[in-house]
């Protein structure tokens, strides 16, 4: 019997995409082992090392020999860890057994994703936006729904454009706040005006609030299920170190959410990955009830970063630059060179 090999794989897999940043990334790195001096703008990756006492939390860990399994939804003192953290920085009352951790923020969304949505449901996803999202949301069956923002809008989502959006198969809307690419970011009314229909409509939420460390000018970030008692159970609130702790490597995610949706990543979970390295998880606790100053000093040194490119981009004849709330992006728009022949 002979075969093509693309006969053995499933429609679902055929249709996939590979991840465009990583791609990307992967490419640059054989340039550079070719010699060829590139730098990459693919991924979205700190260029700072982790901080020194969470990797010694990590070796303390290994040397004492916690390197076995560990419960799937990750070790106790993590989940209390997270839900002190929700607490105290997003004003969010969490029980450990309503905490999942995963391997980083990707396969919290991947869990997500299998877990919520089949076919005949749509999910709502503003452009621009993380590549990932859209694939994830295929892969379970379901339609994503590209709701274009406008940079007059601050790449926002409005209101009356959620409203019109919405049918009876929408099931969710995944926001990202700070956002990747443009570092658009809503303030407490912008959201509570999305919240307003959300809850109207019983649309739930996946917030995904990654970067709520790296904002600026003073900008306040709010959590979603924050905002009322109504928006929180419609909330599943996800997070993780990758960003905000230089930790991308370490593959540390997490949600906290309605407990029957949590329970449902949990068992997905455990018929697949089962639980995240032990060792990180002991790292990770240390990084939440450590010692933030690192946090602040690196979500500075991105501010500085960012006034600097800012001001040498708006210099630039014909160019545009969106400022950012937050996240370690800029956005710029080249439309008025679209089309344009340079020598």
């Amino acid at each position: 019997m002979t075969f093509e090999p693309k006969e053995i794989l499933s429609r679902r897999i055929r249709a996939l995409n590979p991840s465009p940043t990583l791609a990307i990334d992967g490419q640059a790195t054989e340039m550079k082992a070719r010699g060829i001096n590139v730098i990459g703008f693919g991924v979205g990756e700190p260029d700072f090392d982790t901080p020194e006492p969470i990797k010694e939390a990590a070796i303390r860990a290994l040397h004492e020999g916690f390197t076995k399994y560990t419960p799937v939804a990750g070790i106790h003192d993590l989940r209390e860890a997270i839900c002190e953290k929700f607490k105290k920085e997003n004003g969010l009352d969490y029980a450990p057994d309503q905490v999942v951790v995963s391997n980083g923020g990707k396969h919290v969304l991947f869990n997500l994703a299998l877990a919520l949505f089949q076919e005949g449901d749509e999910v709502i996803i503003p452009a621009p936006y993380w590549v990932t999202y859209p694939d994830q949301v295929q892969l379970a069956g379901a339609t994503p729904v590209i709701l274009s923002t406008r940079e007059e809008d601050g790449f926002l989502l409005t209101p009356s454009l959620l409203e019109k959006a919405a049918s009876p198969k929408t099931k969710a809307i995944i926001l990202n706040s700070p956002s990747n690419p443009t570092g658009a970011a809503y303030d407490r009314r912008q959201m509570e005006e999305i919240a307003r229909v959300c809850v109207k409509k019983g649309i739930l939420v996946i917030s995904d609030e990654i970067y709520e460390h790296i904002v600026y000018n003073g900008f306040e970030p709010v959590s979603f299920a924050a905002l009322s008692p109504e928006a929180y159970n419609l909330t599943v609130t996800v997070n993780g170190l990758s960003k905000s702790y230089a930790m991308t490597g370490w593959r540390i995610g997490y949600a906290a959410g309605p407990k029957e949706i949590i329970e449902a990543c949990v068992n997905l979970q455990s018929q697949s990955t089962s639980n995240i390295t032990s060792f990180a998880q002991k790292a990770a606790v240390e990084a939440l009830k450590g010692d933030q100053g690192p946090v602040r000093a690196m979500a500075e040194e991105f501010g500085k970063r960012r006034k600097y490119l800012l001001e040498r981009m708006d210099r630039v004849p014909g160019v545009r630059c969106f400022h950012p709330r937050g996240a370690f992006y800029l956005f710029p728009n080249v439309s008025a060179y679209v089309g344009k022949t340079f020598n």
